[in-house]
């Protein structure tokens, strides 16, 4: 069952709180020794949090838009109860924190229930989903091959149908990667959108935090739960009010200015990758292509950002326990804490200008359509791929049409295409504060049959 028909079934009588997150508790237990999505199951909570739901209901009150909806979260989400740890060895030393997440403390006031924390790259600087200290996430439709990153767990829990929601994190791709590999929808909102107090940081000027799952109408009930300011994240918009987009999914897209994003975004792709791009344009009439000017170097400039940010936050603990890294980890941090201040203070002057450039062709273009993978999921431990006859690492350039978005914080909802044998996603891209647009054109595709989350094939 989706999100919405959980919650409708709850708020009708016709289903518990508890019986659904008996359900999902049941899923989790039988599939994720398989996935490995999870890192910890809160049973306890969730069947109490589902009790108190059901005794609302029987006292006639009313409940919220997500009631008794399973979901989890990341493992970068503060869980009250839980260390929080980051897909890393060393934060398991922490305390158990006091207080959940804003993002997880605004699912649960609309009635959702949490079931879990989800397994991550170590840090959040991962594309695949292989974590050396937890084991890899597993992609729900073959598990020999990577569910992304660094979302990892977050794909795999919801491509897998463990839950209908996740949350996860992108800096560089993280949500969109895992959603375009295991077949799912996901959002990566407008940068300052939603909050992000009490999770923990990898990059703090490229940072998203959003919504994975299997339909369009779940993710935008999800993000519409998850809105408003946040005196707690100083980066989180208070000049904007709530911008339900729920409401506004079934308006026509006829009016909308749609284009194929060019140049860069036509470049280091397999054939799946362009068919997916094609069938979307195609059935959306797209047949304007736009180039973005210096999209190569934009990804350059966000690698610069990516590893400098990083390396300060994690100073110390390189210094004091470089071992408890994930080698892989450690080694781009120890190399970023080398750049060159010149290089950082460039790559930032340069964000001003591409920023610029892409509000210029956002007044003329409502929706750009680009690949959000060069490919459908690479085998798990697989090293090196080929892009347009050149060998790449693989876990560097996974996110080679994903980085130039998020480096200055676009909305985009990444939509799945069911190819066969493995599904591949797309990335439907609107202007800052446009989730509303993104989600309608994702909606539109949906209903057309074009885009889908394909059930989980590889038990």
């Amino acid at each position: 069952m989706t999100a919405s028909e959980i919650a409708n079934a709850v708020a009708r009588g016709k289903m518990s709180a508890l019986d659904a997150t008996e359900a999902a508790l049941a899923r989790i237990k039988q599939r994720d020794t398989l996935l490995n999505s999870f890192t910890d199951v809160t049973a306890d909570r969730a069947r109490a949090k589902a009790r108190a739901i059901d005794a609302d209901i029987a006292a006639g009150k009313t409940v919220g838009p997500l009631a008794g909806v399973p979901f989890a979260v990341k493992n970068l989400f503060d869980v009250a109860g839980l260390p929080t740890r980051a897909g890393s060895k060393i934060n398991r030393d922490l305390a158990p924190s006091q207080r959940d997440a804003t993002l997880i403390e605004r699912l649960e006031a609309a009635g959702a229930v949490l079931v879990g924390a989800l397994n991550m790259g170590e840090y959040a600087y991962d594309f695949t989903g292989e974590n050396v200290h937890d084991g890899p996430s597993r992609n729900p439709h073959d598990i020999t091959r990577m569910a992304g990153g660094s979302s990892g767990g977050s794909g795999s829990a919801v491509g897998g149908a463990l839950v209908p929601i996740a949350l996860g994190s992108d800096t560089n791709g993280s949500i969109r990667v895992p959603s375009s590999f295991c077949g799912i929808f996901g959002l990566k909102p407008t940068y300052g959108r939603l909050s992000r107090a009490r999770s923990f940081p990898f990059v703090a000027s490229l940072d998203h935090l959003g919504p994975f799952a299997r339909s369009v109408t779940d993710l935008a009930l999800a993000y519409d739960a998850m809105q408003g300011p946040d005196a707690d994240d100083a980066a989180c918009t208070t000049t904007r009010g709530l911008e339900p987009t729920t409401p506004l999914l079934a308006n026509p897209v006829s009016d909308l200015r749609i284009a194929i994003a060019g140049g860069h975004f036509q470049k280091n792709l397999f054939p799946e990758a362009v068919e997916a791009v094609s069938r979307i344009a195609k059935a959306l009439g797209a047949t304007r292509v736009v180039d973005v000017p210096e999209a190569s170097r934009a990804r350059a400039a966000a690698y610069v950002i990516t590893t400098t940010e990083g390396a300060s936050l994690h100073l110390d603990r390189l210094r004091k326990r470089p071992n408890d890294f994930d080698p892989a980890v450690r080694d781009r941090l120890i190399a970023g804490a080398m750049v060159p201040a010149p290089l950082v203070d460039r790559a930032q002057k340069f964000r001003r200008w591409y920023r610029a450039q892409l509000a210029e062709i956002f007044k003329s273009v409502d929706v750009l359509i680009a690949p959000a993978t060069p490919c459908t999921a690479p085998k798990l431990g697989q090293v090196n791929f080929n892009l347009d006859g050149v060998e790449f690492p693989v876990r560097a350039n996974i996110g080679i049409h994903t980085q130039p978005i998020s480096f200055i914080g676009l909305p985009v909802v990444a939509v799945p295409v069911p190819l066969e044998p493995l599904p591949i996603g797309v990335q439907i891209i609107a202007a800052p504060w446009r989730e509303d647009i993104a989600l309608r054109v994702a909606h539109a595709l949906e209903k057309m049959g074009v885009v889908a989350a394909p059930s989980p094939k590889g038990f």
